[in-house]
């Protein structure tokens, strides 16, 4: 299959750089083809911004989606975004490689979607959900946290980790995309916290790599995340009253 990791970090030497490098050489050895979005290293720019459109739906204001979709129809979107919307069509599977910054992405990666999430092109108001158009596309989100799982539980320090993900997973729902659970990676200590001793860390950062290895060729065999469709909601997008997710 063709495999898209949307990496996002800016240092070469990380260990969410050497996780993206174990999913190249792990799934190119599977014989898949794989090709890294590199969101830093290709200088992508997060920003949405009036700069990104040469010629305007709008030159008294900029409304973002009215112009998306006037660049999308008139084949006159920025390079960089026509370079990722190419890739994801290409990819049947799409792994989201970076680490959980201030609970969430990092402001690089949530800008990818701003910009490359086009209206009127990756989605319009009939071609969401499970009618998206990336339909039959599968994604993966691979995560790295500084603090040790213990500290994303429902009661913990750090939030719920299923909560703070969940913004992410919806958006690649929102997109058609099959979700599957993350590959999360806890304990990545830096910053002078620490939470174990070098040795141990280090044998912990090797145990993390072992997990995605092995978690790479079995991917074929998971299921994804369950959400709700189109024929699950009334009219005004609610969960009908006889729907089972209503009575988790």
């Amino acid at each position: 299959m063709n495999v898209l990791i949307v990496y996002c970090h800016p240092e070469s030497m990380s260990f969410n750089a050497a996780l993206k490098d174990i999913a190249v050489t792990t799934l190119t050895e599977q014989g898949h083809e794989v090709r890294v979005s590199d969101l830093y290293g290709e200088g992508f720019d997060p920003v949405e911004h009036p700069r990104h459109f040469e010629t305007r739906h709008d030159n008294q204001r900029f409304l973002p989606l009215n112009e998306q979709r006037h660049a999308h129809d008139n084949d006159q979107l920025a390079t960089d975004v026509t370079r990722e919307i190419e890739r994801l069509h290409w990819a049947d599977l799409v792994i989201l490689q970076f680490p959980l910054w201030w609970h969430s992405q990092p402001a690089m990666l949530k800008g990818w979607f701003d910009r490359v999430m086009v209206y009127g092109g990756l989605y319009s108001g009939s071609r969401r959900y499970d009618r998206g158009v990336l339909s039959g596309k599968r994604a993966i989100s691979s995560v790295t946290a500084g603090s040790p799982l213990a500290a994303f539980g429902p009661w913990s320090r750090g939030g719920d980790i299923s909560r703070l993900m969940y913004p992410t997973h919806c958006s690649l729902y929102y997109l058609g995309m099959e979700v599957l659970p993350p590959q999360l990676s806890f304990g990545v200590q830096g910053g002078g916290l620490s939470y174990q001793a070098e040795d141990a860390f280090q044998q912990h950062l090797a145990n993390l790599k072992h997990a995605w290895r092995t978690r790479l060729g079995q991917l074929d065999d998971e299921g994804p995340i369950p959400f709700s469709g189109w024929n699950d909601w009334d009219e005004d997008g609610v969960l009908t009253l006889n729907h089972p997710l209503r009575w988790r």
